[in-house]
């Protein structure tokens, strides 16, 4: 997701590493690759020019602080690149928000027109507002007002007897805005306090189409119009949400594919050129994948610091918290078998998308892609393969039984014996991260989890994501590792630490001034 314009931002970072202070000049370079990136990404060309220029004159006219205090109180190193990376996540998040998601309520019931083109996907958005409204509490209605477009009433009401929700279509020859002004009636009669217009599109904005949103928007006075884009249309979507927006008064966007989409310039560009903002992602294409926007987030992601509000919101939407504390409690005294590694690898699934998942990871969204969702699917295969006792002890797993699970669950015997050395590795040490102190409690899950493992400290909620306290951080690992070593890890780059790469430039140094002696 957004891929071209995150790399741009990577270039522009990369090109500050080792920059002792911002000047005109090198940040002219870095915005150069920012502009390309923009641009490509079809960005609006007025709305880059702005978004560069005040970047720009906030990097020019701010003093770096090197130095920052993180919550706890502990004095960070801030570089020259980190200051600029900051400069453009403030900006990002300006021009694609302030948002609001709270749906608007009129006499007792949410009420909410989707509006826009043929094709963009506002059946689907129907059926995941409605999801969406029941995971609430509420009970939705959905309604069938597009009478032009063919098996769009039969769509409907497949989606909505999959959901256990309601749909009205109307008699034949009844127009839409009598169907939603009966539609509207019996929300009352039925106590339903929502209900989701869904009304017809068209291919091109035309003026019998338009006509029709006014005629209904009259009729039923809904209190949220929702105009749907589909980010792959670029800059398209946005002149079309100029276009609804002249017509009628939209209170919000839900666009949907973003997640399909490598450019993401409408997601840019539409709150900054048409004043909507955006509302709702549509992601993916089950009806649970309905994500509240949020342009920090979107921001840290497209800077590839990942998002983990998003990721805590996902995750408290599938687990059970007290399930998650009781489970990281004993997980941590060392009692971690290969049956709660399937019940974590099975709460990703819950999640989303792997690449979604790491996308959302600060410090792993350049991995999203390398991610290969199909080594849950064989992970899951050996551990299914095993009986209850070699699930629960799996040192009981000789070269003999190895070869018997490999054989049922299609593998070869080095990735069951990979499966086996990694899981041994994470029990020793979930034991010995349940022996440190430091309690985290903003995760479900996390206040049994000891804080702070090598390399996360400072990342609000971060510290204990190596554990059990969030299913599925560690269990991942299973995957074959993030280092690339293990039967399935091949797929992953091996990554130079900062450490090692400060080795070879001190030996590379050493080297230059013997040379320059001799």
């Amino acid at each position: 997701m957004l891929e071209t314009v995150t790399k741009g931002f990577k270039s522009a970072t990369e090109r500050l590493q080792g920059v002792r202070e911002l000047s005109e000049e090198n940040i002219a370079e870095s915005l150069a690759d920012v502009r390309r990136s923009l641009l490509e990404a079809d960005v609006d060309f007025r709305i880059a020019k702005d978004f560069l220029d005040t970047v720009k004159a906030r990097a020019l006219g701010e003093k770096v602080k090197t130095h920052a205090r993180e919550r706890g109180g502990r004095k960070i190193k801030v570089s020259t690149g980190e200051h600029f990376v900051g400069i453009c996540e403030q900006e990002l998040a300006n021009l694609m928000g302030p948002v609001d998601t709270e749906l608007v309520r009129k006499d007792g019931a949410v009420s909410i027109m989707l509006v826009g083109l043929q094709g963009v996907g506002k059946t689907t958005i129907a059926a995941k507002l409605a999801r969406y409204l029941q995971n609430q509490g509420k009970r939705p209605l959905l309604v069938a007002a597009d009478i032009y477009r063919p098996a769009a009433v039969d769509q409907l009401k497949t989606l909505g007897r999959a959901i256990d929700v309601p749909v009205h279509s109307g008699s034949e020859g009844q127009l839409p805005p009598e169907i939603c002004r009966d539609a509207r009636d019996r929300a009352r009669r039925e106590k339903c306090n929502a209900i989701i217009y869904d009304t017809a599109g068209r291919l091109a904005v035309d003026e019998e189409l338009m006509t029709e949103l006014q005629e209904i928007d009259v009729a039923v006075e809904p209190a949220n119009k929702l105009l749907v884009c589909d980010s792959l249309m670029g800059r398209d979507a946005v002149s079309h949400a100029e276009a609804f927006s002249e017509k009628l008064d939209l209170d919000g966007i839900c666009m949907t594919k973003l997640d399909g989409d490598a450019r993401g310039g409408a997601a840019l560009s539409v709150k900054a050129i048409t004043g909507v903002p955006i509302k709702f992602l549509g992601m993916g294409e089950t009806v649970d994948r309905l994500e509240e926007f949020r342009p920090e987030g979107l921001a840290s992601r497209i800077l590839g610091m990942g998002d983990i509000v998003g990721l805590v919101k996902d995750f408290e939407e599938v687990v059970d918290e007290q399930q998650a504390e009781e489970d990281a409690e004993r997980i941590l005294k060392g009692q971690f078998t290969l049956d709660d590694l399937i019940t974590q690898l099975q709460t990703i699934q819950k999640m989303g998308p792997l690449k979604e998942i790491f996308a959302k990871m600060p410090g792993m969204g350049g991995l999203a892609d390398q991610v290969d969702e199909g080594e849950l699917v064989k992970v899951k295969a050996m551990v299914s393969s095993m009986t209850k006792a070699e699930r629960t002890t799996p040192n009981v797993i000789d070269k003999s039984r190895a070869t018997r699970i490999a054989r049922g669950s299609g593998r070869k015997l080095k990735e069951v014996t990979d499966l086996i050395a990694r899981f041994d590795q994470m029990k020793g040490m979930m034991a010995m991260l349940g022996q440190q102190s430091g309690l985290m409690g903003k995760i479900p899950g996390m206040g049994k989890l000891a804080g702070g493992m090598p390399g996360m400290g400072g990342m609000p909620g971060m510290g204990g994501m190596g554990g059990a306290g969030m299913p599925g951080m560690d269990p991942m690992a299973m995957l074959g590792g993030l280092d690339g070593s293990g039967g399935g890890g091949g797929r992953t780059k091996k990554r130079t630490s900062s450490a090692d790469r400060k080795k070879k430039q001190k030996q590379a140094k050493k080297s230059r001034r013997r040379g320059r002696k001799k």
